[in-house]
């Protein structure tokens, strides 16, 4: 006699630990693709750069709005001062006094909304420069150099999976269960992957267990997560998985 391991031996698959579809947010021609489908990118590296001018324009027609209305907004407050003083020695009617206040008023609120145009401008510039938000590996690149880009377009120009670290899901039955918990919650439950027709496993923790049973197959959901620094598991690959 002596203790011997329980292992629960189920089919799996591999699943990228992060993925993100890359679109423009704005309309323009794609000048530049700074790097190669299947690349490794980085965490805010350039990716794609749209043309600026047409935004560099707006901005600057934005910021020469502002600076007109706020000249207008200065001078205005300077008259209705002017204004408050002849009224208080009695020379000029009060009614004059009010509706310069009301100017002054009205062009403050033209300033600031200005100045919301401005930031506007500031934002759609910066999206003429597409970084990656995350690490990972890119997939098949669907635009290239001198394609017109629509904004919010339902095609991605590139997909982003991060396959260091990876998950790998998988469903176990549910009455093996009440094992399962009682385990996890003496600490971290180890997993291993293997790929077909491999022999070394990749080692993993479970970091994920489902807040309920699927009905219509009587299992419930797991997910682990692995360091994957070797890339010998792949998103969409199927794996023999083996919990103690």
């Amino acid at each position: 006699r002596k203790p011997m391991p329980i292992e629960i031996r189920v089919i799996g698959s591999a699943e990228p630990y992060a993925t993100v579809a890359i679109r423009s947010q704005i309309t323009g021609q794609l000048i530049s693709v700074n790097f190669r489908e299947g690349d490794e990118v980085q965490r805010g590296q350039v990716l794609f750069e749209l043309d600026r001018r047409p935004l560099e324009a707006a901005l600057q027609q934005a910021q020469a709005n502002l600076d007109r209305d706020m000249a207008q907004a200065t001078n205005a407050a300077v008259q209705s001062k002017r204004l408050q003083e002849l009224v208080d020695r009695g020379i000029a009617p009060r009614e004059q006094a009010d509706t310069s206040r009301t100017a002054v008023t009205a062009l403050n609120a033209t300033v600031d909304a200005d100045r919301a145009a401005v930031e506007n401008a500031k934002v759609q510039l910066q999206y003429a420069t597409i970084t990656a938000p995350i690490a990972g590996r890119t997939g098949t690149l669907m635009v290239h150099e001198g394609n017109l880009v629509r904004g919010n377009d339902a095609a991605p120009l590139v997909t982003i999976n991060q396959v260091s670290p990876v998950s790998v899901a998988f469903a176990i039955p549910e009455a093996r269960l009440p094992e399962l918990n009682r385990y996890m919650a003496q600490g971290a439950l180890h997993v291993t992957a293997t790929p077909p027709n491999d022999d070394v496993p990749s080692v993993g923790r479970i970091t994920f267990v489902d807040n309920a049973v699927d009905q219509n197959t009587g299992t419930i959901k797991i997910k682990g997560t692995f360091p994957n620094t070797d890339r010998r598991l792949w998103p969409g690959q199927f794996v023999n998985v083996v919990v103690t």
